[in-house]
């Protein structure tokens, strides 16, 4: 089911891949319970309670459980296989959901039941997103094709997250913000149901016991994983901080919360145009040289931010800065892939996914504590900072002379390379 090396490698190309569309359409499908469920959980919780304490700690529990554990999810999908191991997790998860909906859906709830089933509800998520990745390089065999099919299903990830948002607000506005995570949960169970009967499945061969000593996770730097999970977290961390810094820079000047979303959405469009672009040229530089200037390019574009003298200004500088979030990105999933070796190809992915996320949770904090302390411009500088630094480590990483990989994706032997 590889896609022909002479097959015009274009997203066109990608989706004319047997079984794509249906299998890429599925993951979506399910991927899209992660832009519904965690809004409509807040908001029926928050009914339910009365608290915005308790909403806050239950979301807390929610997502941590869900980010931290991914890679150890993502280790039992390498070990049995995508249909033995995602199935269970998606009903549960769903059921779990569900649990929640029916315990906010009336006030006076417990905030410790509703913790309590939030944080398992979290633990059981399924990892589509780094599963689908794996996918890709099973279905994908030219790698110029695989990394316009990683640009495709970032972008595509992506709008998720503004589709998301806006279903669970046509929701509330009709009905109870707990139909809304049922929602959540059923987009869960049928997308994950249908992805996992697809038959591309048939190419992901599960890989048994792990024979990692660490159970499975894998070395960071053994697995040749330290470069992309660096950039990955530190470009979560400065998009995160950006995020409030961009309401404190419209809060001082006095624009409101429309202001915000223009800023924000400028962002989001060029981080989409951004990965189609990267996705679209045949590079001949190498993955690794392209992480470190990709990170660099994010972090000068945010210091540079700091200059802004209007909002107008600033949400050009943040559609700039966007435009290397994508292929960042794009570009940190494609090395894990590569150097990843059979058996471990999810949980790479997946480790990716966490830094990125982990890097979120820890941006936010952050940020919140900066603008009390330092200019707004320097607030920004910092967070331009934060992935220049990444970029440092991403450029030391391709100087510095590496042993060859392990055996890697299609059970080739990856020689020295620098990308």
């Amino acid at each position: 089911m590889s896609a022909s090396s002479t097959r015009r490698p274009s997203y066109a190309a990608v989706l004319s891949v047997p079984h794509a569309r249906r299998i890429f359409t599925a993951a979506l499908v399910g991927r899209l319970s992660y832009g519904v469920a965690p809004i409509a959980v807040m908001l029926a919780v928050t009914r339910a309670t009365g608290s915005y304490a308790v909403a806050g700690v239950v979301m807390a529990l929610f997502g941590a459980a869900v980010v931290f554990l991914s890679p150890y999810r993502a280790a039992l999908v390498d070990r049995y296989g995508p249909r033995r191991a995602l199935l269970p997790m998606s009903l549960l998860h769903s059921g779990l959901l569900c649990a929640l909906a029916a315990l906010s859906w009336r006030s006076g709830a417990s905030a410790v039941v509703l913790g309590a089933v939030a944080a398992v509800a979290g633990a059981c998520a399924p990892p589509l997103g780094p599963t689908m990745r794996a996918v890709w390089g099973e279905l994908v065999g030219d790698r110029r094709l695989l990394q316009r099919a990683y640009s495709l299903d970032g972008v595509a990830e992506e709008l998720l997250y503004v589709v998301g948002p806006l279903l669970v607000g046509a929701v509330i506005a009709v009905a109870a913000p707990a139909v809304g995570v049922v929602l959540g949960a059923l987009l869960m169970a049928v997308g994950t149901f249908v992805f996992v009967t697809s038959p591309a499945m048939a190419a992901v061969r599960p890989a048994g016991r792990p024979k990692s000593p660490s159970g499975g996770t894998g070395s960071l730097r053994g697995r040749g994983l330290l470069q992309p999970v660096v950039v990955a977290a530190g470009t979560g961390l400065a998009l995160s901080a950006v995020d409030l810094l961009v309401v404190a820079f419209a809060a001082e000047r006095g624009q409101g919360d429309d202001t915000v979303a223009w800023v924000l959405a400028a962002l989001s469009a060029g981080s989409a145009v951004g990965g189609l672009a990267n996705g679209a040229v045949d590079w001949r530089s190498s993955a690794r040289a392209r992480l470190a200037l990709l990170a660099a390019g994010l972090g000068l574009t945010l210091c540079l931010a700091g200059l802004a003298p209007g909002v107008g200004v600033l949400a050009v500088a943040a559609a700039c800065a966007g435009f290397f979030v994508a292929p960042a990105l794009t570009t940190a999933y494609l090395i894990a892939d590569e150097a990843a070796p059979e058996g471990f190809r999810t949980r790479a992915g997946a480790w990716v996914n966490t830094a990125v996320n982990a890097g979120s949770s820890t941006g936010a904090a952050t940020a919140g504590l900066l603008v009390e302390r330092l200019p707004l411009g320097w607030c920004f500088v910092v967070a331009g900072s934060v992935a220049l630094g990444a970029a440092g480590v991403a450029g030391l990483s391709v100087l510095r002379p590496r042993h060859p990989y392990p055996t890697g994706p299609k059970g080739l032997v990856l020689k020295r390379r620098t990308g």
